[in-house]
């Protein structure tokens, strides 16, 4: 086993919620992508993070946009989270639905939070960039998440 495949295992121990990072792409369209390499940074000012690699599609599409949404998902999105953290999900039609904040942030609707973030630093680490965003808009809703953990969907459940 490779250094990277057991660096991959060792964080696959880890349980994390799963978000679905939104943004949007020049021509007007929303892009996603599902993640859970997110964390909240500040309370004041509210700043929060996701970390994008380098050869993610999102990663030039948030590059460009300056903004981010960070969506929380609900146990019962699963299809949603699958959808985004395929890497080519273009033949396919979206099983979400978003709509936006007054700064054009795509909110995922159902989700169990869901927070507006303008970039206001970026940092290079290794093959990612760790975008900060300042969170300008907050919407949470009641609900049980969906989990990864072990490289398996999951809920509390189960």
């Amino acid at each position: 086993m490779s250094n990277s495949d057991l660096f991959r295992q060792a964080w696959g121990s880890f349980a994390t919620g799963v978000s679905l990072i939104t943004t949007v792409e020049e021509g007007g369209s929303v892009h996603g992508m599902t993640a859970n390499g997110i964390a909240s940074v500040s309370l004041d000012p509210m700043l929060a993070m996701v970390c994008v690699g380098h050869s993610a599609k999102t990663f030039p599409i948030l590059e460009a946009s300056g903004k981010f949404g960070i969506n929380i998902l609900a146990e019962d999105q699963k299809a949603i989270g699958e959808y985004y953290a395929k890497s080519d999900n273009s033949e396919d039609k979206s099983p979400a639905t978003f709509k936006l904040t007054g700064t054009g942030t795509p909110f995922l609707t159902g989700s169990l939070a869901s927070m507006d973030c303008r970039v206001v630093n970026a940092h290079v680490e290794g093959d990612h960039t760790v975008f900060i965003g300042q969170v300008s808009e907050i919407e949470v809703a009641k609900g049980s998440p969906l989990l990864f953990y072990g490289g398996k969907w999951m809920t509390l459940n189960q």
